[in-house]
């Protein structure tokens, strides 16, 4: 079994990666398995902030690490909360506070078209000068009021485009198989596999 960190605290997150990777010879730990302190994420872009989650959790592990940096596009908004999500309506970071602001910033918008953005990153180790990096989205509106129970995070207001339910109202299979990082996570074990890391 291939062992390797993955650069994120976010419970909800933990579980999606781990059905993600069931199928595959990777032992994937979480970096609160480690004490690995947080990231200051001061990137600009979700790009530049999984970079600097996966080599601090490679740094601080001596592993390899995967990262996710993801996050919400909201037309009507100019592309906010972006890489802002998690923490859109202040620290502590808190989903459902989040996506309350959200509701209230989408209050009389007509365009409530909507993206989810998921950016993967895998270093061999922190100093890794060709990361892997896989992109994915997940189209979609906000809707005007929360729906289901299932998720984390935004899923709640998310309807996904072409489906009658939000993201929260999903099984975890059909999440899986149709999400941001889902899509993204695919493209990353291809590249893996590719590469002769898997």
């Amino acid at each position: 079994m291939k062992k390797i960190v993955l650069a994120t605290g976010n419970a909800g997150k933990v579980k999606e990666f781990a059905t993600l990777l069931a199928d595959f010879p990777i032992q994937v730990s979480p970096q609160s398995e480690f004490n690995v302190p947080e990231a200051i994420e001061d990137g600009l872009t979700f790009v530049e902030n999984a970079i600097i989650k996966a080599r601090n959790a490679a740094k601080a592990t001596g592993l390899p690490a995967i990262a996710d940096d993801s996050g919400i596009e909201v037309d009507a908004l100019n592309g906010k909360p972006g890489i802002y999500s998690a923490r859109f309506a202040g620290e502590p970071s808190n989903a459902e506070n989040n996506w309350r602001k959200l509701l209230i910033e989408m209050e009389g918008k007509a365009d409530r078209s909507a993206r989810f953005q998921c950016v993967l990153v895998f270093m061999r180790h922190s100093e890794d000068p060709t990361p892997i990096i896989c992109q994915a989205s997940w189209e979609g509106e906000i809707l005007d009021h929360a729906r289901g129970e299932q998720g984390h995070g935004y899923d709640p207001v998310f309807q996904v485009r072409g489906d009658t339910r939000s993201a929260a109202e999903m099984d975890a299979d059909t999440k899986n198989r149709l999400s941001h990082r889902g899509k993204a996570m695919k493209l990353l074990l291809d590249a893996m596999k590719e590469q002769g890391i898997i």
